[in-house]
């Protein structure tokens, strides 16, 4: 999410308008004044690996990337070092060279440049770059693809319909009021049963996992839904980030997901139609927290760990002289 809406609830008669006046308002500011919470510590069980021996994490940094290692998803690129992980920022076009010596691809928020946020969206990635990631997954690699609400989707359409998911470029709003947060829960079926939510044991499992607007997307050839969105949330279709009204184009979020994963080939790949929620951040003039320092997401970096984990457990390609 690029803005800062703290919850609150309205009757649902108000809640939708309210909420667009809200996001609208404070959106501009919001979005310039993001910085990550570098103060952020989640608490954590056991690490899975010794410091700087587990497997190579890329997070990519060469697509105007609104959230980067060193930015915007540093606690995420900390914790997941805490864990054991060597991640390195990717800062050159994908291609099986530069993919090569890495396990897991987190790409989060991609564009093609940092202009406008307007309609129609520019491809993130060119036609090499696409075949390149789909190439690699399937040979072994795992991804772990990542876009919020428009223009992100727009942005990445290609790579996500290499995959056979369909994002829509929109914003996925709840109608009850609960401003630019939603929780997708165990106990209701909107956090769906996987192995993922397990983890190791006890101390990584996870029944409630929270989110920051983002989008809506289809699963067009297999998958397993993970964060699934329902009636109560509206997709709205604007021309202009954040620039809603009477007239804005809009769709039932009912049958839509957040989250799901996928076993492409040999490899893996996690989708998420939202970013704040592996994210630590302080927004807008009030500096208040987003993402996993958000109260009530606390299990957000559990379940952000436990999904690295089963990213990992897919074989990685081989290497060229094992080929």
């Amino acid at each position: 999410m690029s803005t800062v809406c703290r919850p609150m609830r309205f009757p649902p008669a108000t809640a939708a308008a309210l909420l667009l006046g809200l996001c609208l308002a404070f959106a501009p500011v919001a979005r310039a004044q993001q910085v990550p919470d570098s103060t952020f510590l989640p608490v954590m069980a056991a690490p899975t690996h010794a410091p700087g021996e587990g497997p190579v994490v890329l997070i990519d940094e060469a697509h105007w990337n609104f959230h980067t290692a060193s930015g915007r998803y540093l606690p995420f690129t900390r914790m997941l070092e805490r864990d054991g992980y060597r991640v390195r920022p990717n800062r050159v076009p994908f291609a099986p060279g530069s993919l090569a010596d890495a396990r897991v691809l987190v790409i989060a928020n991609a564009l093609p440049n940092t202009g406008d946020w307007v309609l129609p969206t520019r491809p993130a990635f060119t036609s090499a770059e696409v075949r390149a990631v789909r190439d690699w997954v399937r040979a072994g690699g795992s991804l772990w693809l990542i876009a919020d609400h428009m223009p992100f989707p727009g942005a990445a359409v290609d790579l996500a319909q290499a995959f056979g998911i369909e994002f829509i470029n929109g914003f996925a709003l709840d109608s009850l009021g609960r401003a630019g947060v939603a929780v997708f829960r165990r106990s209701d079926g909107s956090l769906a049963a996987h192995v993922v939510l397990d983890g190791r044991g006890v101390a990584d499992r996870v029944d409630s996992v929270m989110t920051f607007t983002g989008q809506g997307f289809r699963l067009k050839s297999g998958g397993e839904p993970l964060l699934r969105l329902d009636g109560r949330f509206t997709i709205w279709l604007p021309a202009r980030a954040w620039d809603f009204g009477k007239d804005t184009r809009r769709m039932s979020g009912k049958g839509l997901l957040q989250g799901a994963l996928l076993e492409p080939g040999r490899g893996r790949v996690a989708v998420f139609g939202e970013a704040a929620m592996f994210s630590a951040q302080l927004g807008g003039p009030q500096r208040s927290p987003m993402g996993m320092n958000f109260p009530g997401a606390e299990q957000n970096g559990r379940f952000a760990l436990n999904l690295l984990r089963w990213l990992t457990a897919a074989p990685g390609p081989a290497s060229p002289a094992a080929r």
